[in-house]
């Protein structure tokens, strides 16, 4: 064990080193007055990977993100608009080709963002933290990223438009593509789940958050595994629980014969708030397959002991 620690440890300083000599050689930009948008900060050329982009005081525009940069919000920016989704909506962050390693945080996203932080292309090594997001139909969404932080943001409200009603997502759809090794930590996700658009049909759940294999419409899904689900604080409520009722934390794979998700730790997160906290499908997602314990609420000392997930001390 001790020898685990020295080789952890190692490569904790050999990251910080790394990270530190990225850092002394990034500039920062500053939107307004840099740039008059977001978008204009990340097309132009003299801004480039690791560099800081300072976003505030005021409301803006997401951007599409086509690279590394550090998109960090001050004096209560907002983000109020951006780039349009083919569903209609209209998205807070698209990542695109070139973003792996980008960081979105301390930012506030409000109506007519409805699809906070979208993952358009397969990005890997983002962070999102610290950011607030409110009423949103799809807040982090993960498709197909690996290696990704998600902490310490607040979810307030969430609303379905015939799907969605989701906080966080990590899921894959695609052969060749896969959603492993991320972190979900330390968010609070509350409030009210509102299923009561004229569009809604019903029939599924809304959830906080959710790992999720799609192999629907013909897509084939791919790994899902090594993710940690742990200390996040969820209370959620429908306003309509007969028609889209919520779930906490939520475990799905479409098609349950190849076992593509396996290996995700859920753990220590407080559901208390929410009626129905974890759902698995299908129920064999469970167990060892993917260890559940230490939740408060239904699950509350209950699974697997927490060394399974933490490793032992």
């Amino acid at each position: 064990m001790k020898k685990m620690f020295l080789i952890v440890l190692a490569l904790g300083l050999v990251t910080s080193m790394a990270n530190f000599t990225s850092s002394a050689h990034a500039a920062e930009w500053r939107v307004p007055g840099d740039f008059a948008t977001i978008q204009d900060a990340i097309g132009d050329a003299n801004v480039t990977d690791g560099d800081l982009i300072m976003v505030g005081p005021g409301s803006f525009a997401g951007a599409l993100v086509t690279k590394a940069v550090n998109i960090k919000g001050v004096d209560g920016a907002t983000i109020n608009d951006g780039p349009a989704h083919p569903s209609g909506l209209v998205q807070g962050f698209r990542l695109l080709a070139g973003s792996d390693g980008c960081t979105i945080s301390h930012l506030r996203f409000i109506a007519p963002v409805a699809l906070t932080i979208m993952n358009g292309a397969a990005v890997s090594d983002v962070t999102v933290a610290h950011n607030t997001l409110i009423n949103q139909v799809q807040g982090i969404s993960n498709w197909a990223g690996s290696r990704w932080e998600i902490s310490h943001n607040e979810i307030v409200d969430l609303h379905t438009r015939n799907g969605g009603g989701i906080g966080i997502l990590v899921g894959a759809r695609f052969a060749g593509q896969v959603a492993i090794d991320s972190v979900i930590s330390h968010n609070k996700i509350h409030g009210t789940l509102d299923a009561t658009d004229p569009v809604e049909q019903g029939g599924y759940n809304g959830t906080g958050i959710v790992i999720y294999n799609d192999r629907r419409f013909g897509s084939t899904g791919d790994a899902i595994t090594g993710n940690l689900v742990v200390k996040n604080n969820i209370s959620l409520v429908s306003n309509n629980p007969t028609l889209v009722d919520v779930v906490a934390i939520e475990l799905t794979d479409t098609d349950e014969l190849l076992g593509v998700i396996r290996g995700n730790a859920i753990g220590f997160n407080d559901l208390r708030g929410t009626t129905i906290q974890i759902a698995l499908t299908p129920a064999t997602l469970g167990g060892t397959v993917n260890p559940i314990s230490r939740n408060l609420g239904d699950n509350r000392g209950h699974g697997l002991h927490p060394s399974f997930i933490f490793g032992p001390n």
